[in-house]
C-alpha cells in the first residue's frame, strides 16, 4: 500500500495530463500540482556527481513505473529495463564509456525488445518509446530527489555490444540509453535552453 501511495503521489506530480481540460476541472488537477509539475520539468538536469548515499529499492521501483508510463506506438510497449546496483558492473560501465558509473549508486539500461515489431517504416519506432521512457525516469528521478543523467548508446555499434556483452542481453534486446542514478553531490544549476528562435507557428 505504502509502495502504491508513493508512486500515485508521484504520478500526480510528474506524470498527470493536466493540459487535459476535462481532468483539470476535477479536484485533484489543480494549478498547485500543475505547477510543480512544469516546475519539475524546468528544474531537471544531468548530474554527474553523487553521494555514497544508498537508493532504496522502493525509489527504483517508482522509476521503473514511470517509465513504462510514457507513450507508445499502438501501445506496443517494445521496452525491457535492466536496473544495475552491484558495485562491480557500475564499475565496468566507467572503465567503458559511461564515466559518471564510478560514483553512480545505481543505474537502469533501457532497452528496446525487438521480439515484437511493428511492420514496415514503424519498425524502428522502439527508439522513440524508449527514449519517451528514458526521460520519464529523468523526470521521476528529479521529482525524488535523485540526480541522474542519460548516458547514450544505440546507435553506436560498440557501446551496444560491450552492455550486451556484460548483460548477456539476448540478440532481440537493444540497449538504447543507460540512466546513472545518486544523490547528488552538491547544488545543480538547470541550464535555460528555450530560445524564440526555434519556434515557428503554422508554416516554417
Amino acid at each position: 500500500m505504502k509502495k502504491l501511495s508513493v508512486f500515485t503521489a508521484l504520478a500526480a506530480l510528474v506524470l498527470s495530463a493536466c493540459s487535459n481540460s476535462t481532468n483539470c476541472e476535477s479536484a485533484s488537477c489543480t494549478v498547485s500540482s500543475k505547477d510543480a509539475a512544469i516546475e519539475n520539468i524546468m528544474t531537471r538536469t544531468s548530474v554527474r556527481d553523487y553521494t555514497e548515499a544508498p537508493i532504496s529499492e522502493a525509489t527504483i521501483d517508482t522509476l521503473l513505473r514511470a517509465g513504462m508510463a510514457a507513450p507508445t506506438a499502438r501501445n506496443r510497449q517494445p521496452w525491457k529495463f535492466l536496473v544495475v546496483t552491484e558495485r562491480a558492473s557500475l564499475d565496468s560501465l566507467a572503465q567503458g564509456n559511461w564515466k559518471p558509473a564510478a560514483k553512480a549508486q545505481a543505474a537502469i539500461i533501457i532497452c528496446g525488445d525487438l521480439s515484437n515489431p511493428l511492420e514496415g517504416e514503424g519498425r524502428d519506432y522502439w527508439v522513440q518509446d524508449c527514449s519517451a521512457a528514458t526521460e520519464n525516469i529523468l523526470l521521476a528521478a528529479n521529482a525524488v530527489g535523485l540526480g541522474a543523467v542519460w548516458c547514450g548508446c544505440y546507435p553506436i555499434s560498440e557501446r551496444v555490444t560491450l552492455v550486451k556483452k556484460l548483460f548477456g542481453m539476448p540478440d532481440e534486446i537493444i540497449p538504447l540509453s543507460l540512466v546513472m542514478l545518486g544523490y547528488p553531490n552538491g547544488e545543480q544549476t538547470p541550464k535555460d535552453k528555450y530560445k524564440a528562435d526555434n519556434i515557428h507557428y503554422n508554416k516554417w
